[in-house]
């Protein structure tokens, strides 16, 4: 047997995690910004707020200063990795080639893992200023859709509350007509749409949205807002939180992107060859109301 025969291995280990994770890649990364970052930290984007004009009210007065009001926003990396060994005695007695499914696993979890950094991000304190050292805690206050929203009492997702949502993105100034925005539920809130006759009845899909809502019998989208189901939105003790954001609202940095490689493992009885994917990433929020959080109930 040819030495060099491992190394078909690797290529075809790492080919299959590139491209498996380019199909079936996390839900929520197509739909944030993202770029390359180096160091212990990076900044996302340096702020400059908006100012008014002033009055001119005489002639010849001395002149005013006026200065926009700076910020800077800044993300930081997390190292993640997955070794999974597969021993060469075990590999005797199987009947199917088991890289095939540890790829799977390890592209699945690579996705999960990145969801996750992004919906951790989503209600996480933002770290702000100079030199990142001011936590900016999520505006509960301006930037969220009370459980009781199109109801009498707490209750699950309907349309009104989505409607609100999109109300409140753009009170804080959102172009919704450059950008399209996103939420994300559980298959919960997806069977609470279901039942809205708003979402089913194509009578009104002329007057809430320009596209068909259902897809495949799944809620694609409703009143222009993109609808991704998951099972990692998060929660709290109460209510299931559902976030709408745009992509310029949430940023994931790229230490290192998911990457794999195969090696055989001499220290190990057997010397078995780990599968081994890891990856260095951060993600953050960027700027107030760009991110809404609704309040579901749920059964």
């Amino acid at each position: 047997m040819s030495a060099n025969l491992p190394q078909h291995f690797v290529d075809q280990f790492t080919t299959n995690v590139a491209h498996l994770l380019q199909i079936k890649g996390g839900k929520l990364r197509p739909t944030v910004s993202e770029r390359s970052h180096q160091g212990e930290s990076a900044v996302v984007v340096d702020q400059y707020g908006s100012l008014e004009m002033n009055e001119v009210v005489s002639r010849f007065a001395p002149m005013p200063r006026s200065d926009a009001p700076l910020d800077r926003v800044w993300v930081y990396p997390t190292d993640y990795d997955l070794p999974q060994m597969v021993s060469s005695f075990d590999e005797l007695r199987t009947i199917t080639d088991p890289r095939g499914p540890l790829t799977e696993v390890a592209v699945k979890a690579a996705a999960r893992q990145i969801d996750n950094l992004v919906f951790d991000a989503f209600f996480g304190s933002t770290q702000t200023g100079k030199s990142g050292t001011t936590a900016v805690a999520f505006d509960t206050t301006n930037h969220r859709v009370d459980a009781a929203v199109g109801a009498a009492a707490d209750t699950g997702l309907n349309v009104d509350k989505i409607i609100r949502a999109k109300r409140l993105m753009k009170a804080a100034n959102v172009d919704l007509e450059d950008e399209m925005c996103y939420l994300a539920i559980t298959p919960e809130q997806e069977e609470d749409l279901l039942r809205q006759t708003q979402v089913i009845n194509t009578d009104y899909f002329t007057s809430m949205n320009n596209m068909p809502i259902l897809k495949d019998g799944r809620v694609d989208q409703f009143a222009g807002c993109k609808i991704i189901v998951s099972n990692l939105v998060q929660s709290n003790a109460s209510y299931r939180l559902c976030p709408m954001w745009v992509p310029s609202g949430m940023h994931l940095g790229i230490w290192n992107d998911v990457s794999a490689r195969v090696d055989d493992r001499p220290d190990v009885q057997g010397v078995p060859y780990q599968l081994y994917t890891k990856l260095t990433m951060g993600s953050t929020r960027v700027e107030p109301g760009r991110v809404i959080q609704i309040e579901c109930t749920e059964v």
